[in-house]
């Protein structure tokens, strides 16, 4: 039997199961993807590498959250009240369900480095300035991904990419430091492969905080070229962490209004394997064909520079304590 007609076997049953659900959806859905591979129509790791993205679970993640609070009773509960509140004239019902949405409405922004580093900094700035409840979050790959891989200033010292064919030799520009330097905005620092519950805890203060929130999360990407291609890019997130390139910490002002230190480092001191976390991404491993000896410069850079900004953050702690 040709692919083509395995293809539209496996998907005309699919669409069928998805239509009776005699099993539940996300059943059908792995179970069609095994269908793909286990024919060789696709690679195994080419399945998997979609359930790697940060913005899918997120979302997912969100879908989970509001059928919770259907199942709950919680949603019943509000337009119970409505109803009380507005009785049963239709035009006092539509006005009370655009004040309750007003009310209990979540604003969130997302978009990448590129934009939020660089081009687009301005209006982040002036967003986190206004004071507004209003939630950004930056999906952190460190170089324009959708439009060739140009290098932005959320690249790192030694890191290939176009306009940067010999390595960039200026730091990282620390966005976290001064969307902190405000005050009053929440600040976070993610990575979900690393730390699952803190990037949930940042995601859920920041919706409590009244005010504007800045959550950046590290994201590797096709870009980096991460040695195992993309299903390796939740591990290569631990990898980050551990060795101190990516550091994990929240900054709160609520908590600074209850006397509280409003700065928490949730990663621990560098662990090692720096170098080996460098040379395990292309996007710094081809510098030391092209350019040996300012690869080394440059990587012995980059690791003295995340090493001072561990200890900056270290005393950032320390002097909230105060």
């Amino acid at each position: 039997m040709s692919p083509i007609s395995i293809a539209l076997i496996i998907l005309a049953v699919t669409v069928i199961l998805f239509i009776w659900e005699p099993v539940p959806i996300i059943v059908t859905a792995i179970g069609a993807s095994i269908a793909f591979a286990y024919t060789g129509l696709i690679d195994v790791s080419d399945i998997f590498a979609g359930y790697n993205s940060t913005t899918i679970v997120l979302l997912a993640g969100m879908m989970v959250i509001g059928s919770s609070l259907f199942h709950a009773g919680i949603t019943d509960l509000i337009g119970e009240k409505m109803v009380r509140v507005t009785g049963k004239s239709e035009r006092n019902i539509i006005l009370a369900t655009l004040v309750v949405s007003c009310i209990l409405s979540s604003v969130w922004i997302f978009g990448g480095d590129g934009w939020a580093y660089d081009i687009g900094f301005g209006g982040v700035d002036h967003v986190l300035a206004s004071g507004e409840d209003v939630n950004v979050f930056v999906f952190d790959t460190e170089v324009y991904s959708n439009t060739g891989g140009q290098a932005s200033k959320a690249s790192n010292i030694g890191q290939v990419a176009q306009f940067a064919a010999a390595g960039k030799t200026i730091a990282k520009k620390s966005l976290a430091e001064i969307a902190m330097t405000y005050g009053y905005v929440y600040v976070a620092q993610v990575a979900m492969g690393a730390n699952m519950n803190q990037t949930l805890k940042a995601i859920a203060e920041a919706e409590a905080y009244h005010g504007p929130s800045l959550i950046i999360g590290y994201a590797p990407c096709e870009m980096h070229s991460i040695k195992g291609g993309m299903t390796n890019c939740q591990a290569e997130m631990k990898k980050a962490v551990d060795c101190g390139y990516w550091n994990l910490f929240r900054f709160n002002p609520a908590l600074k209004a209850e006397g509280k230190n409003p700065f928490t480092l949730d990663s621990k001191a560098p662990a090692g394997g720096y170098q080996e976390f460098l040379m395990n991404e292309a996007r710094y491993s081809s510098l030391t064909r092209s350019f040996p000896d300012r690869a080394k410069e440059l990587f012995a850079l980059n690791e003295e520079t995340a090493k001072a900004r561990y200890e900056k953050l270290l005393r950032l702690q320390k002097m909230y304590e105060a």
